[in-house]
């Protein structure tokens, strides 16, 4: 046995093969052509996700760092929560999108967008490959990340940290299977990590699981568990100590790295209120192919005598739990468990041989999906419908036609777009549940639209004078029945209601 490697009863296909190659057939590789195939896949499915609801405060924040040179730490967009403070826990991505409009406007997000959702399906059948050492199975892998990634596509910081979990496993892997001094890459990554999305927390749990398990030495029945060789165990530690206090490094200190725990811990509102936080309905389509994994898994462990390991058992769970738990975070599940699978079908296909790599099919289906993406990308003026199908843009024309002076309370979803396209409405909620939970604004918020109380006490707490609700809100229909408000307009989108007579 070879203790560096990570998977014994791979070892034979952890011999490197350097076969000489022209550059013609690295180009048109096999590899290469299925990273296409995954790019085009990538495009077809975020070209129709480009408008989600949280897209524009994230696009206003990065503004206001990039214009103000500064990190805000309290609340600037709204006039229920202003002043209030916040935790900036994703600053650097929210910069990172801001740069993506400032090249090249709704293009260039749409562009980062593909750009991000092709990395991640590339780079998870990268980790595929490597952790099966099949470059074929690999790609039943990435499909695998696909189904659950498409829970996750859009613009925001959490598709960044999604691929940075990809990142640190195959860092895992490359130091257990190479050398360990690839550990010390975690330091920077958890640098980074920390100040573009909360799920660097995540991150910390699933190193802290793989040092954990390289303790152990042990089999029983298909669950081993492989104890790593002392100077492996002590560089991973070392790493790990160096990464924790990397997570330091951040606008927010201590409070930013302990932000995933409020939000787990400290916001209930948020987390029953919001619908990607709700448990995953198992008779979904992703739950039925969450169902679908865990089953191959199981039968291959009793028909196939396929082996698992201890980590990877943790893993596993720790990915069925969170999935289980929310529905956003089934993202976090196909990750985890597609390279599992991934090695214990391995030996059920024919791997990939580089000498027999026939040039004219992969350059054919590289061309397709090269096709395909440059099809399949929208125009500007999708894009514009997009924004248009989901946002009050026309309501927001005719309110600068016809100036309604006051408060105004908006629709949550509607909060983001209009401190992007309208910042002269500070707006009443938006997004950033979190925040508005911490002021005490979204638990009224959602007594008042669940009409879990009398709306008029909102409205007049907050003296609000104009609504701009959702058409689709029950509200809509309860406003109409008080006798101090009247319908001034309203489309397919968005429905404006005023105050008769205003409060000043």
């Amino acid at each position: 046995m070879n203790p560096t490697l990570p998977f014994p009863e791979l070892a034979e296909r952890h011999r490197v093969r350097e076969p000489k190659r022209n550059l013609a057939r690295r180009v048109f590789s096999f590899p290469v052509a299925i990273s296409g195939v995954l790019s085009a896949l990538a495009v077809l499915t975020a070209r129709a996700r480009f408008n989600d609801p949280d897209l524009w405060w994230h696009l206003k924040t990065g503004q206001f760092i990039w214009n103000h040179h500064q990190i805000p730490t309290t609340d600037h967009f709204s006039f229920t929560a202003n002043s209030q403070a916040w935790i900036p826990h994703e600053w650097l991505a929210q910069l990172a999108i801001f740069t993506a409009w400032r090249i090249g406007g709704n293009t260039g997000l749409m562009l980062a967008l593909c750009a991000v959702a092709s990395a991640i399906l590339i780079a998870g059948y990268a980790l595929c490959a490597a952790y099966s050492r099949n470059a074929k199975v690999a790609f039943l892998g990435a499909l695998i990340i696909f189904v659950f990634a498409t829970s996750g596509f859009s613009i925001r910081p959490q598709l960044l940290g999604y691929l940075l979990l990809i990142v640190e496993l195959g860092i895992f892997h490359i130091g257990r299977s190479r050398s360990a001094k690839w550990f010390f890459a975690l330091v920077p990554l958890f640098a980074l990590w920390v100040n573009v999305h909360g799920s660097f927390f995540m991150g910390l749990v699933v190193a802290g699981v793989v040092y954990a398990c390289s303790f152990f030495q042990s089999e029983a029945g298909a669950l081993l568990a492989d104890s790593w060789r002392p100077t492996q165990r002590k560089i991973l530690g070392t790493a790990l100590v160096l990464s924790v206090l990397a997570t330091l490094l951040n606008p927010g200190g201590i409070r930013q790295v302990l932000y995933p725990l409020d939000t787990m811990l400290r916001q209930p509102i948020n987390l029953a209120s919001i619908e990607e936080w709700h448990p995953l309905a198992l008779n979904s389509q992703r739950g039925v192919c969450l169902l679908a994994i865990l089953g191959s898994i199981f039968l291959l462990m009793v028909l196939r005598k396929a082996e698992i390991y201890l980590d990877e058992l943790i893993l596993l769970a720790l990915g069925l739990w969170l999935a289980g738990s929310h529905e956003r975070l089934v993202f976090v599940f196909g990750i985890l468990a597609a390279p599992i699978l991934s090695r214990m079908l391995a030996g059920l296909w024919d791997d990939y041989i580089p000498e027999r790599d026939r040039i004219l099919p992969n350059a054919l289906l590289l061309v397709l999906a090269g096709v395909a993406i440059v099809a399949a990308f929208p125009n500007a003026k999708n894009v514009v419908g997009q924004i248009e199908a989901q946002n009050p843009v026309k309501a927001l024309e005719y309110l600068r036609a016809h100036p309604i002076a006051g408060n105004m309370l908006n629709e949550y979803q509607f909060g983001g777009y209009l401190i992007w396209a309208a910042p002269e409405h500070p707006v009443f909620i938006d997004g950033r549940a979190d925040l508005y939970e911490w002021a005490g604004v979204l638990g009224q918020y959602t007594a008042w639209s669940g009409l879990q109380a009398d709306p008029r006490t909102l409205l007049d707490k907050y003296r609000i004078n104009l609504c701009l609700l959702s058409a689709q809100s029950p509200m809509v229909h309860a406003m109409a029945l008080l006798p101090a408000w009247k319908q001034v307009y309203a489309d397919s989108n968005a429905v404006l209601l005023q105050r008769i007579t205003p409060l000043q």
